[in-house]
């Protein structure tokens, strides 16, 4: 005699499988299982790109948050295990720690310079003999070198006022006490709307974009259960971009959250970045520039193309596109 249970337990399986399959055409890129051993994740937590960090911490590690830190968190006691920030700190921190490694470029900061067209500036050329104020080590401070040298310019040209914390440029700028800013988002936008129509730009398009780039060490890499869970992470960013490129609503409300920003203002500075959850194809090339640049305000030697090489490891990138 049939089983009446066994019909009905075929047919729930069926129904299984035809749901599975809606699904799955739906949802081609599977969604990420958490890693059995969460990570430590440092990153500045100020920063408009790091917003596919945030919500991939969401995604994987709810209950975790994400350190204030950058590459140099990797040599803390206790040290982060993966750690945002643009290339130039991977640069300063790898000299004295070469077991850095650079494994995804998680966006790119697309800069500008805002200057006050009150102070007599009409073009990157005026900015002779002013006042402007970034950071002379950062990425922000490369920036504005390749900026002055497009009219012939060097750093020596203009006055550097550096100022911390970031909102110090903004109020100096509408205080006159500044004549350009050279930073990153949102300040350089809030910098625009606060001189109005005494703003001009000077756009880095062709000239330079950050590099912001998700960091690791050799070390961690090596060790077989933290890789699988940097490769997670990994895919989780690569899906988390692919969502706020889609829908940018979410990461924006984070990111405003994150850095005590008002949503208005990561709404208005958000095309300033691409978020791009790649690798940078030039990476070695753009590290090679900047080491010459920074080892000349470091005072030691440029390292050669072959040293700069190794602090890349694309492999985590290239097996977490097959997951």
């Amino acid at each position: 005699m049939r089983n009446p249970m066994r019909g009905l337990i075929g047919l729930m399986l069926a129904l299984t499988t035809l749901a599975g399959c809606a699904k799955t055409a739906e949802q081609p890129v599977a969604p990420v299982a958490a890693p059995a051993a969460p990570l430590a994740v440092s990153g500045a937590l100020t920063v408009v790109e790091l917003a596919p960090v945030l919500m991939t911490m969401q995604a994987l590690y709810p209950d975790q948050a994400i350190k204030m830190g950058g590459v140099a968190s990797l040599y803390w006691n206790p040290p982060a295990d993966i750690a945002t920030n643009a290339e130039t700190q991977a640069l300063r921190v790898s000299v004295k720690n070469p077991d850095v490694r650079i494994i995804m470029t998680v966006a790119e900061g697309l800069y500008r310079v805002v200057a006050r067209k009150s102070a007599g500036i009409n073009s990157i050329a005026d900015l002779k003999g002013k006042r402007v104020a970034t950071w002379k080590l950062a990425s922000s401070g490369y920036f504005l070198e390749k900026m002055l040298r497009t009219a012939g310019l060097t750093i020596e040209d203009v006055t550097v006022v550096e100022l911390n914390p970031l909102g110090k440029m903004v109020e100096a700028i509408d205080r006159k006490e500044v004549d350009a800013i050279a930073i990153w988002e949102p300040h350089s936008e809030n910098a625009a709307r606060v001189l109005g129509a005494d703003a001009i730009e000077f756009s880095g398009r062709g000239i330079y974009r950050e590099l912001f780039n998700l960091n690791t060490t050799a070390g961690a890499l090596n060790d077989p259960v933290k890789r699988a869970s940097i490769v997670r992470f990994v895919r989780g960013i690569i899906d988390a971009t692919a969502a706020l490129n889609r829908d940018p609503s979410a990461a924006q409300a984070a990111m405003a959250k994150s850095g005590n920003f008002t949503l208005e203002e990561v709404q208005n500075s958000w095309k300033h970045h691409a978020y791009v959850a790649n690798f940078a194809e030039d990476m070695l090339d753009v590290l090679v520039e900047e080491d010459v640049w920074l080892a000349k305000h470091e005072g030691r030697a440029a390292r050669s193309r072959e040293e700069l090489s190794r602090l890349i490891d694309t492999s985590v990138y290239r097996e977490a596109l097959r997951l």
